[in-house]
């Protein structure tokens, strides 16, 4: 018989399993932030303990009974239901000694894979990289139950999505993606910024930064880390950026992009606290709101004017003259290696690259020991330039090491869904710029707040999206925002 009682004790019970998994999550942060090198086999012992508490929590039958007798009386408690459920469905599949098995390598290949990143070699991390993807090919055959191991992955971090359904969408986007950058790299290309900017001063420019678009600092924090991050939600979300010194664009739009995800994190709902919609509902929607943040909030001519002020105050007068060389500085297109700098005509083709990559290793088409020079061939044909540097190739990205295999496609579905929001809010608020000019994201931020980021994981993915762009999602409105933004800059 259903009962109210029943679903009560069940939420009391995830509320502590939710607390568990926030400690593990903030022993993640720390080792990428604050923790001794020497810690590292430690703290993959440490870790593989909370997994091993976790998985025995999330596996407990009572979780199944409880699920049968709960009553949901609204869509909140039906919600809820359905994520425990699924989530339950999920960990009873997969053995515990595995999960902490991967639990334990995962936390020690991020620092085996950081140290051969700083040394450029590859051969130092392609047994644990080896190890690792045989771990997670284990788990994906015990989710997938005969299915496509890697849709088992993906299943992770985007409900609902496929490989096929993800191929299709990057098939439809690639041809006119390389038809655009075909054109602006024939036109002629806009000034770079150049000079010496002082990490101080970036990591002061970019916190303030961060006040504008509103992130709670009394809720959250900022640190370095060799690839940012953001971490936690509820009432602590914290922030990383990195600095290069020739390159003040590095920190500064690393910083907006994980405010983007912490931010939502933070503005859910406080009755969702600590229950499984307390979330941001998937990587894809968390993507949008990053990549929403950084690019048509961050790269706007509107805002860029308003950093291009900021820039000159504290570093004094710059080699690109007056705020509409700086935007054109800001969103130069240009081959470059690196996934997290790449402009935004050029970032997708970074994630397809991916996104082929890692199924061919996931499936057994691909062995770990050509990856390198998989990934060198495939990134000359698609970016016209040799890799120079593993650091700049096959090393340069931190989630392979710690397992996040399906985790790569949901960047491009997030700035898919990003310029979905972009069209919505645009249309309801038309006088936007005006605003941003002034270093006032309030407007933006707040119609995200209101219309997706306070409802954390009540609805499905694709849902969450339509609803708050009264349309369904689709990458047209990404792809008519690209072509007019660089056509208007390169005067195409």
């Amino acid at each position: 018989m259903k009962n109210n009682t029943a679903y009560a004790e069940l939420m009391a019970y995830q509320r502590q399993t939710e607390a568990l998994a926030k400690v593990a999550e903030r022993l993640g942060w720390d080792q990428e932030t604050m923790m001794p090198r020497g810690g590292a086999e430690q703290r993959g012992e440490e870790m593989a303990a909370m997994e091993g508490v976790l998985h025995a929590r999330r596996t407990n039958p009572q979780i199944a009974q409880w699920l049968a007798d709960a009553e949901a009386n609204d869509d909140v408690a039906a919600s809820q239901l359905y994520h425990i459920d699924r989530s339950y469905r999920r960990f009873v599949k997969v053995p515990g000694d595995l999960a902490q098995e991967l639990a334990r390598v995962t936390s020690v290949a991020q620092g085996i894979w950081a140290a051969a990143r700083a040394a450029d070699k590859v051969a130092d991390f392609l047994p644990t990289l080896s190890q690792v993807i045989d771990l997670r090919r284990q788990e994906a055959a015990c989710l997938a139950e005969g299915g496509d191991l890697y849709d088992a992955l993906i299943d992770d971090y985007e409900p609902e999505a496929t490989a096929e359904s993800l191929g299709a969408m990057f098939d439809r986007m690639r041809p006119r993606l390389v038809a655009l950058r075909e054109a602006v790299l024939g036109a002629p290309t806009p000034a770079g910024l150049e000079g010496h900017f002082a990490q101080d001063a970036q990591l002061r420019l970019a916190r303030d930064t961060a006040t504008a678009f509103g992130y709670d600092w009394s809720r959250g924090r900022i640190d370095l880390a060799v690839h940012p991050f953001s971490s936690g939600g509820g009432d602590d979300s914290r922030i990383t950026t990195r600095v290069v010194e020739s390159d003040p664009f590095n920190c500064l739009y690393s910083t907006i992009h994980e405010v983007g995800h912490s931010s939502y994190e933070l503005n859910i709902d406080p009755d969702y606290g600590m229950s499984p919609l307390g979330h941001g509902v998937s990587m894809g929607v968390h993507e949008s709101q990053s990549r929403i943040y950084e690019n048509q909030i961050g790269r706007s001519a509107a805002f860029t004017g308003w950093i291009y002020g900021q820039m000159v105050e504290r570093f004094g007068p710059l080699n690109v003259d007056g705020p509409r060389a700086f935007y054109a500085a800001v969103n130069r297109v240009r081959p470059g290696f690196i996934r997290t700098e790449a402009d935004e005509v050029h970032y997708n083709l970074h994630i397809m690259m991916r996104f082929d990559l890692e199924r061919a290793l996931i499936r057994g088409d691909l062995a770990v020991a050509d990856l390198e020079a998989a990934w060198n061939d495939r990134f000359l044909a698609d970016f016209g330039v040799a890799v120079d540097k593993p650091s700049h190739g096959v090393l340069q990205d931190v989630h392979w090491s710690v397992g996040l295999f399906g985790y790569f496609p949901t960047y491009s579905l997030g700035n898919v869904y990003a310029g979905c929001l972009n069209k919505a809010m645009r249309a309801a608020m038309p006088d936007l710029d005006t605003a941003l000019a002034r270093g006032d994201t309030s407007g933006a931020t707040g119609w995200l707040r209101e219309n997706l980021q306070r409802h954390g994981g009540l609805r499905t993915p694709r849902d969450t999206i339509a609803h708050a762009c009264g349309f369904e999602p689709s990458e047209g409105p990404l792809l008519d925002y690209l072509e007019a933004k660089f056509r208007d800059l390169y005067a195409l």
